[in-house]
């Protein structure tokens, strides 16, 4: 399988968002072999995953080599970038760059 990865240094501490565009997923079937794939990987945290893309929790480039890999072993050609902090946050409902807090658009954003 083709698998790549891009973008991966995160500059944050603790876990930064990525998303992967996967090829070759048609149907629910896949979307499931795709999240066991993934769930398996340590340190992988699956946010959500759609026929051609997952979006996932990693602390580093190299666990999210890992999760590429798995893919490929599970016959799913992968490549992942890294989502910004924001853009996590508006992805997953109730989720910030604030360790899960919710939003506050009063305050203007996240984390005030």
């Amino acid at each position: 399988m083709n698998t790549t990865t891009t973008n991966l240094c995160s500059t944050t501490a603790g876990p930064a968002s990525f998303t992967l565009t996967i090829d070759g997923m048609t149907c629910g079937h896949c979307v499931r072999a795709v999240t066991e794939a993934l769930a398996a990987v340590p340190g992988v945290g699956v946010r959500s995953v759609a026929v051609g893309s997952a979006q996932i929790t990693a602390l580093n480039g190299l666990t999210v080599a890992r999760a590429v890999n798995a893919l490929g072993e599970a016959g799913y050609a992968a490549k992942a970038s890294e989502v910004s902090a924001e853009t996590a946050a508006q992805a997953v409902p109730g989720a910030s760059c604030c360790g899960g807090a919710k939003k506050d658009a009063a305050r203007g954003g996240c984390c005030g």
